[in-house]
């Protein structure tokens, strides 16, 4: 007979979860780290007590914005290889719907975080309670219902003793290498409540491997036989390469053959920069070097990237005739685009198994030079764009990167997601280690630096971690600087102040919008905005939030500043104004297309003049059927 221990829904939750392990390749971790949360109405009895309860098992974080919490856990389970990762558990009304932008972040970039949102009565006792959405055709759905769609796995437990596979449900997704993402369990605030007799087995310590399936015989000699009829071949580097712990696999895959390695915002570090066979970044935001190699390749090897717009140019890059695809990826789903031949199987698997087949097959040494001498004109570009010999003037959004550029080590980790930035940086930047260049561009979230910077400086706080914010971007969501400060993680913030929306003001522009509101200016009586800056002072902003802050209004001023803040032991922001709204940013433009409608009929020149260029592009756009 098995023996049995009577707690609440939530106190059996807590307890599950600190005994919930990963192990992939021998090496055995904690799934859940620690829990965040926002305590209201629908979760402070419940898992707020439960927490108490069970406080030397369960480590507890404290946040100030429910979608922030996301996004410190999505940052945490990235840095540890999606091996790990936090739970966040909020009130029901705002606190849930909160969630809702997170979840989605993570589901876009297949990263496993837990969700444990309040919710509402499961038994009605009053109906409605504060803040409960009435929904007249069903009385079933409460606003955790807007997190279905944006979760990998959803369960409302409405039982004790649900509970139990809803739980063990969300653990096989969590640590599922193809279908991982946001993970939701609506918990109904008198269900958190609510004693039960849990059987001692639930609460067995538990392991969850992390597989590594292996390709198919048939699949691995298709694509040995595509490889080695290919002239100009081209890995695409994805997300999946780091997923899987990759990189000395595509090392040795790049190696042995000689083929060239192009890699998508989430892919970029899987080889270093100084390796021979790294072009640097593809498609949109790519390099010159990367994208002519695209549009001329005769195989486009895709290993772990879901081929996004910004990597295909909007389907307009890859414009060889007869042009095929191989995809090596563990999720079908993403294997099968562009029409390829799928290789479906873990990244590292599956790369050491096609290294092997091809038995020292390597491309053509003409290729080779070809694409190491366009590779050494991209870096005399890049070191152009960087050069801040002239200490005494104000940097560029590009001399800011360079800088930054000068003194990191292999040690440091680069956070961003939206703005101008994240082309910047995948144009330019040096990724020295496979962990250090973390941009957030699957779903290019505002707001998400900082608190991802804070999962990071918990899941490597022996790394210095850096989170560049435009002004834009810090104005959405600067609030985790006091969580930082109340945890004395020595994160790094750097604030790019132009004044404006730098990116879509460039944007607006190019597509015969005119900049119209991008930057930040005055209203005038008649509706126009006008005149100088705002006089916002986001440096006073943060140093009232308690971070310690370097002004640095020169290059000389900001190379110092820079050293400063890493060295620093607590959180420690450096602000610099650059170029303003109105202005480039400094490096290359873009090399590959983006495709963003333009209005087909209007009377402003500049839209008629940005519908003709969009024409243009539009008739280069092929599908790969």
């Amino acid at each position: 007979m098995n023996r049995l221990t009577r707690l609440t829904t939530a106190q059996a939750l807590v307890r599950f979860l600190s005994r919930q392990f990963t192990e992939r390749d021998g090496t055995r971790q904690r799934l859940i780290g620690a829990t965040w949360g926002i305590f209201g109405h629908g979760n402070v009895a419940g898992i707020g007590q439960a927490l108490v309860e069970y406080a030397e098992e369960m480590p507890f974080h404290q946040g100030r914005n429910e979608q922030a919490m996301v996004h410190a856990a999505v940052g945490y389970a990235r840095q540890r290889g999606r091996l790990a990762t936090h739970a966040v558990t909020t009130s029901i009304g705002p606190g849930a719907t909160n969630l809702v932008t997170g979840a989605a972040l993570a589901t876009v970039n297949r990263l496993p975080v837990l969700l444990l949102p309040g919710d509402t009565f499961a038994a009605r006792p009053a109906d409605p309670v504060l803040q409960q959405l009435e929904v007249a055709y069903a009385g079933d759905v409460s606003v955790n219902d807007c997190l279905r769609p944006v979760s990998k796995y959803f369960d409302r437990v409405t039982r004790p003793e649900a509970l139990i596979p809803a739980a063990l449900g969300a653990m096989r997704v969590l640590t599922d290498p193809a279908e991982t993402g946001a993970v939701t369990l609506a918990l109904p605030q008198d269900v958190q409540a609510e004693a039960y007799d849990w059987p001692d087995e639930f609460f067995a310590e538990r392991t969850w491997t992390v597989r590594r399936p292996a390709p198919d015989p048939r699949e691995l000699s298709t694509a040995a036989a595509l490889v080695r009829e290919a002239r100009r071949p081209l890995v695409v580097a994805g997300g999946g390469v780091h997923h899987s712990a990759a990189e000395d696999a595509l090392r040795d895959f790049a190696d042995a053959t000689g083929i060239p390695v192009a890699a998508t915002q989430a892919g970029k570090g899987s080889l270093r920069h100084d390796h021979p066979a790294d072009v640097g970044g593809i498609g949109h935001t790519g390099t010159a070097t990367a994208d002519g190699l695209a549009r001329t390749a005769d195989l486009v090897i895709g290993v772990g990237t879901r081929y996004s717009d910004f990597t295909t140019a909007s389907g307009t890059l890859f414009e060889a005739a007869g042009v095929r695809f191989l995809n090596l990826n563990i999720a079908p789903f993403d294997g099968h685009k562009m029409a390829a031949d799928t290789l479906i199987a873990d990244a590292r698997a599956g790369l050491e198994a096609l290294t092997e087949a091809l038995h020292g097959h390597r491309v053509e040494p003409a290729y080779a030079v070809e694409y190491a001498d366009g590779k050494e004109r991209w870096e005399r570009r890049v070191d152009a764009a960087f050069r801040a010999d002239e200490p005494d003037v104000r940097p560029t959004q590009a001399q800011v990167v360079g800088l930054l550029d000068e003194l990191v080590t292999d040690d440091d980790v680069i956070i961003n997601a939206a703005g101008s930035l994240p082309g910047d940086l995948h144009k330019l930047w040096r990724a020295r280690s496979p962990r250090q260049y973390h941009v957030e561009y699957g779903y290019s979230c505002m707001g998400y630096e900082i608190p991802a910077a804070i999962g990071v400086a918990l899941a490597a706080p022996e790394r210095p971690v850096w989170a560049l914010v435009g002004d834009g971007t810090y104005l959405m969501n600067p609030t985790e600087i006091v969580t930082a400060v109340q945890e004395n993680l020595p994160i790094k913030v750097v604030i790019l102040q132009n004044h404006g929306y730098a990116s879509i003001g460039g944007l607006s522009e190019s597509v015969g919008g005119e900049r119209f509101g991008t930057a930040y200016r005055f209203r005038a009586p008649d509706g126009t905005y006008t005149g100088g800056p705002l006089p916002v002072d986001l440096a006073a902003n943060a140093a009232s939030l308690g971070m310690r802050v370097l002004r640095a209004g020169t290059v000389g001023e900001l190379r110092e500043a820079l050293r400063e803040a890493r060295g620093a032991d607590r959180p420690t922001c450096v602000y610099v104004e650059t170029e303003t709204a109105d202005t480039v940013s400094g490096p290359p433009p873009a090399q590959a297309w983006w495709d963003v409608p333009v209005a087909e009929t209007a009377t402003r020149m500049s839209a008629v003049k940005a519908r003709e260029e969009y024409d243009r592009h539009v008739a280069a756009r092929r599908r790969h059927l």
